[in-house]
């Protein structure tokens, strides 16, 4: 990162924004990429560029583009969510079609995009399989609607599913993938699609003040996360297992070890303590968040390997008895 070579990325001449954006195109089978400083901000320019004002988008109620993005899609694109259920986060096809609607009927407004997330982090990490996505595109493209996935963890459920990311994104018309999450790059995200889209996703993220300068400085780690730290996730799901295996028959707790298929550890408190577990937890040295009273979450990492993970379970099982 110290010695990228840099440019002007609003400019669009930082010669490793432009490196990073051409190498995730690639990755991911689609014509064109942009580098942006989040994935919130990545989720939100990709809708935009899909949608007008008064549409209505499908989405599970757990996907993180409407539970955690301050109602983004309708304060920045001016779209309705139609939040729906499906099984463990997962959207299907007969979901979608009960929630489908004839917009030639004025009192309805038009449905143009289904959003569907991949890894599901509210869910633990599940992987969506390709036939699943592939099934949504096709219902999609018979009503004339636009797929975008929020792949945030897409590296994950591509290394897991044991295939090329491409084929995971293969039927999506855009796809948001994280590079400081999982593989551990300080900054960043970037949307990809086809061409056109991807200029309409670079004019919004100008417009929601994410044009850089001289990115070319974070972009080299985001760069060299993308060349390198793709097939080490393998480490961090078994470390995951491992874990969840290893608090498995803690009084305190109830877990399925059998349920975590990518990174995510989701811990189920019974007695609603989630919060005071979390800091019983931070004070024998072990860091973890909460998705609600009842549940407590912990990610494996690039920084968090076999070392950690035996003595996190050190440290907390005498407390879980």
């Amino acid at each position: 990162m110290a010695e990228a070579e840099v440019g002007d990325d609003v400019w669009g001449d930082d010669p490793t924004v432009i490196a990073l954006e051409a190498e995730t195109a690639r990755v991911l089978g689609k014509e064109a990429a942009v580098y942006v400083p989040s994935g919130t901000m990545g989720n939100q320019a990709a809708v935009r560029a899909q949608t007008r004002r008064g549409d209505e988008i499908l989405v599970h109620r757990m996907s993180h583009v409407v539970v955690h993005e301050q109602g983004g899609v309708s304060a920045l694109s001016g779209v309705q969510p139609k939040l729906l259920d499906g099984d463990r986060g997962m959207l299907d096809v007969e979901t979608l079609r009960r929630a489908w609607h004839d917009a030639s009927d004025v009192h309805y407004a038009r449905q143009s995009l289904i959003s569907v997330e991949n890894t599901v982090g509210e869910a633990g990490g599940l992987v969506v399989a390709p036939e699943r996505i592939r099934d949504i595109a096709a219902f999609a493209r018979e009503h004339d609607m636009r797929v975008h996935m929020d792949g945030a963890r897409l590296w994950n459920a591509a290394v897991a599913l044991g295939v090329p990311p491409a084929e995971v994104v293969a039927d999506v018309d855009s796809v948001s993938v994280c590079f400081s999450k999982g593989l551990g790059a300080p900054v960043g995200s970037a949307v990809a699609g086809d061409a056109d889209l991807i200029q309409e996703v670079r004019r919004n993220r100008k417009l929601f003040g994410g044009g850089m300068r001289q990115a070319g400085i974070i972009a080299a780690g985001a760069l060299h996360a993308l060349r390198h730290h793709v097939e080490r996730l393998a480490d961090d799901h078994r470390n995951a297992r491992r874990l969840a295996e290893g608090l498995a028959g803690a009084g305190r707790i109830s877990i399925d070890p059998e349920a975590v298929e990518t990174n995510i550890v989701l811990v189920s408190v019974p007695d609603g303590t989630a919060m005071a577990l979390i800091d019983e937890l931070a004070g024998v040295g072990v860091l973890a968040g909460s998705l609600d009273a009842h549940t407590v979450r912990f990610v494996t990492h690039l920084d968090a390997q076999d070392d950690a993970v035996t003595a996190a379970l050190d440290a907390m099982t005498p407390m879980l008895r």
